[in-house]
């Protein structure tokens, strides 16, 4: 992907050098830990209940409630990485070029259907960091809290997606960004706030199929993007879809699965099959309309 000679975006937020929301001093371990089980008691009582309100709360916003439950645990897990500072300064100019990109972009878009676009903040972080959404660690992944309508993202992810998924590549990387900004688009036409109360009234399994249809309508925005980055800014070169599809692919929920468990759940599905996510992708890469990547038909 060529990118080193296009814009920065302004809207990064780097917080790389801040201690994240989870690394506590072991004075606070300690005291965090020793909250944990009472936490664990209070269930089934009426704090308890308040504290299981927060958690659904917390589920529909994109956190993980169970980290309520864990927080002393995780922290004490958590292990400093170990970061190439050139490298990681390299990756962050990438992520703001592409993140750039996504702004004139859907600008672009949104001015044909008559709006502006919102653009989002990124949020580049290490180890944890702490969201509207809550606390969440790398191990979260990259992801998009509704509530302050940021994008946040620990760079190792990109480590992980070469050598745990097998999806090297700066397009691969690239399409998981616009991804997260595709949330935002969900979130600020109001999809994800209608998915959010239709959730409420919904069984797990139609909750989980509901968020697979936002997670694929993002993969088409995603196909979006691509396209218009090919487009108008010729940043293509040979073999990038192929490395987006091959990410795509690589984090669909039945791929997921198989690694972790050996079998599939579809019902448990939250993101999509592989092949799913791969034919969202190239949709919207194909079709670059927002009508075309209406999952919710």
């Amino acid at each position: 992907m060529k990118w080193e000679d296009n814009r920065r975006s302004s809207n990064m937020e780097d917080r790389r050098n801040e201690s994240g929301g989870m690394n506590f001093g072991s004075n606070q371990k300690g005291s965090m830990m020793m909250l944990v089980p009472i936490v664990k008691m209070l269930i089934g009582t009426k704090i308890g209940r308040i504290v299981l309100v927060v958690g659904v709360i917390a589920y529909f916003m994109g956190y993980n409630p169970l980290s309520l439950l864990s927080l002393g645990e995780t922290s004490n897990t958590t292990t400093k990485q170990v970061v190439n500072t050139v490298k990681d300064d390299k990756s962050a100019q990438f992520v703001s070029a592409v993140l750039a990109q996504t702004e004139d972009i859907w600008a672009e878009v949104f001015k044909k259907y008559g709006s502006e676009y919102s653009e989002p903040k990124l949020v580049l972080f290490r180890n944890s960091v702490k969201s509207a959404c809550g606390f969440a660690s790398s191990a979260t992944g990259p992801f998009y809290c509704p509530a302050d309508k940021k994008v946040y993202l620990d760079l190792s992810f990109f480590d992980e997606l070469a050598k745990r998924h097998d999806a090297p590549g700066d397009f691969a990387q690239a399409y998981v960004i616009a991804h997260e900004v595709g949330h935002h688009i969900q979130n600020i036409v109001g999809t994800i706030p209608k998915v959010h109360k239709a959730k409420q009234n919904a069984s797990k399994k139609q909750a989980n199929a509901l968020q697979v249809k936002v997670e694929l309508q993002a993969d088409c925005y995603a196909g979006i993007w691509a396209h218009y980055s090919k487009k108008n800014f010729n940043s293509l070169e040979d073999g990038d879809i192929d490395e987006a599809l091959r990410a795509a692919s690589a984090i669909g929920d039945d791929t997921l699965q198989k690694q972790a468990q050996g079998y599939v759940v579809p019902d448990a599905f939250t993101h999509g099959s592989s092949a799913d996510r791969m034919k969202w992708f190239n949709r919207g890469y194909t079709i670059a309309t927002l009508d075309a990547c209406n999952t919710f038909k």
